[in-house]
């Protein structure tokens, strides 16, 4: 038997591929199907089933190619309705996979639909449980993301509860703990930064597995949940619906295009999209371009700011990493990348086009203007990380919620703009600009650099905030 976790960091996502006497498993996989594809090849293994553990609205699956590279079967939990061809689950249903056999516990509450996977190992015992976005390490699903007219998240909340209690609490403490996401994904509040875990742990550590009440539950569940990012419920329904090809949406978007070309694609309403390092970008970038850089939490930026899943997207990428731009790109569901910019920003110069660039300062040269000027400061980190602990004095304008503020700062002062560590803030500065926000300094390192730089911080909310 084995078990493979295969964790995508952008994405604090987990897919898992499990094999067994010549056949494999695959579970919650990503869009891209060569991953998977040469696991099988490694291993002369046959793809029996495509699990999924709910339709997941923070990425998009590849299950439909991946099914039909291979013939695979889709496996969904009890309920599931789809646009496809899958197989609806029954509750304790039984699939065998080689020498093992998976069964099947629906545990509505994070969507109505959600089910974990548990794997009995050739013996029969219980080994391992894939508890999708049911269980988290430190945490649980939130249950604000499948919400009807008939069904507010508090019922989703009772109905998790109740999963938790009749399905996961009473398996041995000895099965192993696969989750669907850790931490950083926004599909729970408190992950952990582990990925796998014994589940007898998690009784002891995991707040939601503490005995309370079904009420005391609901509470704990559903306070401070934040509106989910608005390309969750976007990305649920390409997972329900189905999508294009990720052959098809690769070979549409590594496309190298001229100046002129990428010019005419701008023309026809295309955003451009800079996925290059920081110190790239502040240097030199095309006046009006959005950067998102391929090296930080790319595509979670992307879905919460590029708000039509449907926009012609044209990038500048670092040699090389284009179709891995592309591809990720189509993770989150945008899939109409239409080419990438031939020669970069070498070639855009050379051909006498406008440029842009970023005032940046050091986190020292900050501090010694903090002390000695009256100077204004925008803090665009998080809601949580804020109110945590700032500096004293500063703005705040979340990156979340930015195009809701876009006129509330005054375009002929000079603002220092910082986040945790330099790379949201330089795609806040990339909005801003275009709207006519010219005098914005970066502070590199962001708020750890500025800390140690013994600037003076404040741990109650200011009421300077912009949320």
């Amino acid at each position: 038997m084995r078990i493979e976790q295969i964790y995508t960091n952008c994405l604090a996502e987990a897919a898992y591929y499990i094999e067994s006497n010549g056949e494999a498993a695959i579970i919650d996989p990503l869009r891209e199907t060569e991953p998977y594809l040469q696991r099988l090849q490694d291993g002369e293994a046959e793809l029996k089933y495509i699990f999924e553990t709910h339709f997941h609205a923070d990425f998009v699956s590849g299950h439909i190619d991946l099914a039909r590279k291979t013939g695979a079967e889709i496996v969904f939990g009890p309920t599931a309705n789809a646009n496809y061809d899958i197989t609806v689950a029954e509750d304790n249903e039984i699939f065998k996979l080689g020498n093992i056999s998976i069964k099947v516990l629906h545990t509505p509450g994070h969507t109505m639909e959600s089910s974990c996977f548990l794997l009995l190992d050739e013996e029969g015992n219980e080994h391992a449980l894939f508890s999708g976005d049911t269980l988290f390490l430190g945490d649980v699903g939130r249950p604000d993301l499948a919400v009807k007219t008939d069904l507010t998240q508090e019922d989703l909340a009772g109905l998790l509860f109740d999963s938790l209690q009749d399905k996961i609490l009473p398996l041995p403490d000895s099965v192993i703990v696969y989750p669907g996401h850790g931490a950083g994904s926004a599909c729970g509040k408190n992950l952990s930064s582990e990925t796998v875990d014994s589940l007898g742990n998690q009784k002891h550590t995991n707040y939601a597995l503490q005995p309370m009440t079904r009420k005391e539950f609901v509470k704990h569940v559903t306070d401070g949940l934040l509106p989910p990012p608005q390309y969750f419920p976007k990305n649920a329904m390409m997972n329900k619906a189905g999508y294009e090809s990720i052959d098809t949406v690769l070979e549409r978007g590594t496309h190298a295009l001229d100046v002129a070309h990428f010019k005419a694609e701008i023309a026809k309403g295309a955003i451009v999209l800079d996925t290059r390092k920081e110190k790239y970008f502040e240097s030199a970038h095309i006046p009006g371009s959005l950067f998102i850089g391929v090296d930080g939490n790319f595509a979670m930026w992307v879905g919460a700011l590029i708000t039509d899943l449907k926009q012609r997207i044209v990038f500048l990428a670092e040699a090389g990493r284009e179709a891995e731009v592309v591809t990720r790109l189509a993770r989150v569901g945008y899939d109409h990348a239409v080419g990438y910019l031939k020669g970069g920003m070498d070639a855009w110069i050379a051909a006498g086009e406008p440029v842009d660039a970023v005032m940046v300062e050091t986190a020292e040269e900050f501090a010694k203007d903090y002390k000695n000027e009256d100077i204004e400061i925008i803090d665009v980190r998080k809601v949580g990380e804020y109110t945590s602990q700032h500096i004293e004095g500063a703005h705040h304008m979340p990156l979340d919620y930015i195009y809701q503020h876009l006129d509330d700062l005054d375009k002929d002062k000079e603002y220092y703009v910082h986040c945790a560590g330099g790379y949201r803030s330089l795609i806040a500065i990339s909005i801003l600009q275009p709207y006519g926000y010219k005098n914005l300094i970066n502070v590199e390192g962001g708020f750890k650099a500025i800390e140690k730089a013994g600037v003076k911080m404040t741990d109650y909310v200011c009421p300077t905030s912009m949320l």
